[in-house]
């Protein structure tokens, strides 16, 4: 066996655990003409999930906003340079501690024609924030309401500067909706057939089938190369790529590196990957009683889980490994900060320190996506001596739980993942470190007064450093295990031709196809 190239069956034997790769699709090889040939001026996405639903402010997850975004537009954009490009609002400044003034773009219409104005920002903004709306958006947390300077002028008020305000308008809080078409059909007539002013209009929606678009003609950006879009769901990574190999669709997003392995040669499908910025790591429970209490057994698992070799055995290489929770790219990463070294004896010298010379029992939970990853991660943890017993939920039931007010709902340890789609390191912490919020299963006053200055202060100077004290004390502390940010891997056939930026985002207005 080659060295360098560890076997993905060896790392999952570590922990005496073996799980069968991801069936590939047999080859189909059928007569007569393929779907692919006959679409005409369609493209066909698929990803693993269907949107939960058609209004943008009640959704807060990036299957239904990968969707949304080509329905709707939002005030900001992240561009491929991952910098912040202008899209409905043209331009954008802070105005004092507690404002930000939004410059908008003239002559923007939605789909109904109702024009896109400073009067429709600030209906947005308020509707994301308003109680009623039970929005699960919390990137504006900090915002107070919105006052219209002039037809193409908003004053965003918060309760605290936010410098990174507009790059949270970029996505989720920054979609722009119709008031008066809400006010005539209210909300549910309205999530039943969406209007909005991006690149796309609604066409109709199977759920669990079929999402289908139009192409725009009145976009202010002009109208996309496609003439129909469609999204459809496809949990299951074999079925998806026979869908790919079958000609039902034209790309395949959300691919796991297991599944991408599993195609990788096959006649007429190409894979194309990117440097992505979804981070994963594994959350420890510090408030609770038990071993994970203590920083000694928790920097134990650190040294214990050997994140090259996760990457380079199970994700093939298709990531790269994060040091202290905040990935490459994001705004505060510290390349100074270097990861845990990777050793049992190690990690087995800390366990014995804490008092667990022989190791000791515990459950790591993972949404069933997420299973490869965790059982390696399971197997890694054995070396050690702590033998993690991995819980497997399904995808619905693992972000209820995570999303539960609940801290100890997803057990002692659990597999998580972030994608940092700001590319600020505020959105990585912003939900799991200070002690007040949802996700937090760790309480230090240190971290809660570096999270105000990286989260407050307009200073990027002041931010920055911030930043590199929090990751030196999340290195001290160990909180988490940081892992890897993955990258972004496609399938596709011949046909579409269209460049992702790191988050990621499925915005298709500059996808092209050949005929």
């Amino acid at each position: 066996m080659d060295r360098d190239h560890p076997a993905r069956r060896d790392i999952l034997r570590l922990g005496g655990l073996l799980i069968p790769a991801v069936a590939a699709p047999a080859l189909l090889t059928g007569c007569g003409t393929s779907p692919a040939s006959s679409a005409g001026n369609v493209l066909r996405v698929s990803q693993p999930g269907d949107p939960k639903t058609m209004d943008p402010h009640k959704q807060g997850d990036m299957t239904s906003m990968n969707a949304l975004i080509n329905m709707f537009d939002t005030l900001t954009t992240r561009g491929l340079d991952n910098l912040l490009h202008p899209r409905l609002a043209l331009s954008w400044t802070a105005r004092g501690a507690t404002t930000w003034r939004f410059t908008l773009r003239p002559g923007v219409t939605f789909h109904n024609g109702e024009p896109c104005d400073a009067a429709a920002v600030k209906f947005s903004i308020e509707r994301v924030l308003a109680p009623a709306t039970k929005s699960p958006i919390v990137e504006l947390r900090y915002v107070k309401d919105v006052s219209v300077v002039d037809p193409l002028t908003v004053d965003v008020h918060t309760t605290v500067h936010d410098p990174i305000l507009p790059d949270k308008l970029s996505l989720f809080g920054g979609v722009v909706v119709p008031p008066r078409h809400l006010a005539a059909v209210g909300d549910a007539a309205f999530a039943e057939h969406p209007i909005g002013t991006g690149p796309f209009t609604f066409v109709r929606w199977q759920r669990d089938h079929e999402l289908r678009m139009r192409a725009f003609p009145g976009h202010w950006q002009g109208r996309p190369h496609v003439d129909e879009l469609v999204f459809s769901p496809q949990p299951n990574p074999s079925s998806s790529l026979a869908a790919l190999q079958s000609g039902q669709v034209d790309l395949v997003a959300g691919l796991t590196p297991d599944a991408a392995q599993q195609l990788d040669g096959y006649g007429g499908v190409k894979l194309d990957g990117y440097t992505g910025i979804r981070t994963s790591y594994l959350s420890l429970n510090t408030l609770d009683d038990g071993p994970l209490k203590d920083r000694r057994v928790r920097q134990a698992l650190n040294h214990a889980v050997d994140v090259p070799l996760l990457v380079k055995a199970v994700l093939g290489g298709k990531a790269t490994e994060v040091p202290a929770m905040i990935p490459r790219g994001a705004f505060g990463f510290d390349p100074t900060v270097k990861p845990f070294t990777r050793s049992v004896a190690t990690a087995r010298k800390l366990l014995a320190e804490a008092g667990h010379p022989h190791g000791f029992s515990t459950t790591l939970t993972a949404s069933n996506v997420d299973s490869n990853v965790a059982e390696a991660i399971s197997g890694l943890l054995a070396r050690a001596g702590v033998h993690a017993r991995v819980e497997l939920l399904d995808p619905g039931t693992y972000a209820d739980r995570l999303t539960s007010d609940d801290h100890g709902a997803l057990g002692p340890m659990y597999l998580a993942a972030s994608t940092v789609w700001t590319l600020d390191g505020e959105s990585m912490l912003q939900s799991n470190v200070r002690s007040d919020r949802r996700q937090s299963r760790w309480h230090d006053k240190d971290a809660d007064r570096l999270v105000d200055i990286e989260e407050l202060s307009g200073d990027p100077a002041e931010r920055k450093r911030a930043f590199s004290d929090l990751q030196r004390l999340i290195q001290q502390e160990a909180p988490f295990v940081p892992l890897y940010q993955i990258d972004n891997i496609y399938a596709r056939n011949d046909r579409p031709r269209w460049t992702p930026g790191s988050a990621g985002v499925l915005a298709m207005q500059s996808a092209e196809i050949s005929r």
